[in-house]
């Protein structure tokens, strides 16, 4: 009984160390920028690693104002929220006709859908640009849903596809034997089973969006049109780098993803896993 229960709490042990290893790990650098920026310039460069004297809160209010935070965040917002609805509508639409609906190009419409994951955003830059410039969408909020859209669909696809095909086909039958149209079954049927698929991909999508910097950084050069993540490089000079205001400024832009993860995890993992394993 006793090498028994050894065997059975040795590896236990091990792998609660192994995850709270990895816990500090993920989580010393974001108290680190916390703890920054609280400090003055002085102490962070003296400092580095200590707790601060007196917290300097005055420079999450210069964060705020001077960097225009809080217009850089309703950009972020209205971009992320405009192409999270555009992205759950239309990949939905694509993954449900992929998924469900038989027809002979539908595996080589998901290879051409999943080709777009491989392709980088570096490879199509300056072609988007001239394109975008030449039909005046550069500086332009809408010249940056469409890309965000066309890079957020493949993904959505993928996942959603796999969450449709483990919907039983006689759900389908028995919706059109009652008269049940196409239309119909894809909104009372499918998309309500799959509501955990939808759940996740607009999670991902909000939050990758919420994050790019290069495509924002490229395109919009108005400061009352730029995104959260553009308006942290200001932060950023040519000779000097305010580096405690710099980190006041990232822990309020990172504040909302942390909420988000830190709510929904458990829907994120459970989603996941669903759509690889019935997909």
């Amino acid at each position: 009984m006793t090498a028994n229960k050894k065997k059975v709490g040795v590896p236990t042990i091990l792998i609660y160390v192994f995850f709270c290893v990895m816990s500090v790990i993920y989580l010393a650098p974001i108290v680190w920028v916390v703890v920054s920026s609280l400090k003055t310039r002085s102490e962070l460069i003296k400092k580095p690693f200590a707790l601060p004297e007196v917290a300097q809160f005055e420079n999450y209010v210069f964060a705020w104002t001077k960097g225009k935070l809080g217009v850089a965040m309703l950009n972020s917002f209205l971009v992320c929220l405009v192409t999270l609805i555009l992205t759950m509508l239309v990949g939905s639409m694509a993954a449900f006709a992929i998924g469900k609906m038989r027809w002979k190009l539908s595996g080589l419409a998901m290879t051409y859908i999943l080709i777009g994951m491989m392709i980088p955003v570096h490879c199509v830059l300056i072609p988007l640009y001239q394109r975008f410039s030449a039909v005046h969408l550069a500086n332009n909020l809408v010249g940056l849903i469409i890309p965000y859209l066309t890079f957020s669909l493949p993904v959505t696809i993928f996942i959603m596809s796999g969450f449709f095909r483990s919907i039983p086909n006689e759900l389908f039958e028995s919706a059109c034997i009652d008269g049940c149209t196409i239309y119909k079954m894809f909104w009372t049927i499918a998309l309500p089973l799959s509501r955990t698929g939808l759940f996740v991909t607009g999670l991902m999508t909000f939050i990758n969006n919420w994050n790019e910097l290069l495509l924002a950084m490229v395109f919009i050069t108005d400061d009352m049109k730029k995104t959260l993540p553009v308006s942290l490089s200001k932060f950023v000079g040519p000779y000097q780098t305010n580096y405690h205001q710099m980190f006041a400024a990232i822990v309020i832009a990172i504040i909302p993803t942390i909420i988000v993860y830190s709510a929904f995890s458990n829907q994120i993992v459970d989603g996941l896993t669903q759509g690889a394993v019935k997909g």
